[in-house]
């Protein structure tokens, strides 16, 4: 069996069960996050905050024109994983949520640039 942490607001984390055969494979997304100035920003950033450990990086940008605020955060992780994140995220009031997923093929995890020389 493998233990498969997921981030809870309830009990500061759940582990699951996994079927050995089941190898869960990590996807790179982009969770991009629109926030509604009557939005409970606070709920937001606690649920980010719970999800830390597969957040690779997150901008922050505060449109005041328009009463909103953008965030863009890059995810690295299981895609069930990234589904709740957004998921959470667009179930809040005043919070709109799109996420983008790399394409696997793309990800080669070699570092390589694809060029030969």
């Amino acid at each position: 069996m493998l233990l498969y942490h997921a981030p809870s607001s309830d009990d500061g984390g759940a582990f699951f069960a996994l079927e050995e055969e089941k190898i869960i494979e990590n996807r790179v997304a982009v969770v991009s996050v629109i926030v509604q100035k009557d939005a409970d920003v606070a709920t937001v950033n606690d649920l980010l905050h719970q999800y830390a450990p597969y957040i690779i990086g997150r901008m922050g940008v505060p449109y005041r024109q328009r009463g909103v605020s953008i965030i863009c955060v890059a995810v690295d992780g299981p895609a069930d994983l990234i589904s709740a994140l957004s998921g959470k995220l667009g179930r809040l009031p005043g919070v709109a949520v799109k996420t983008v997923y790399a394409p696997a093929e793309a990800l080669s995890g070699s570092g390589e640039t694809g060029t030969e020389e």
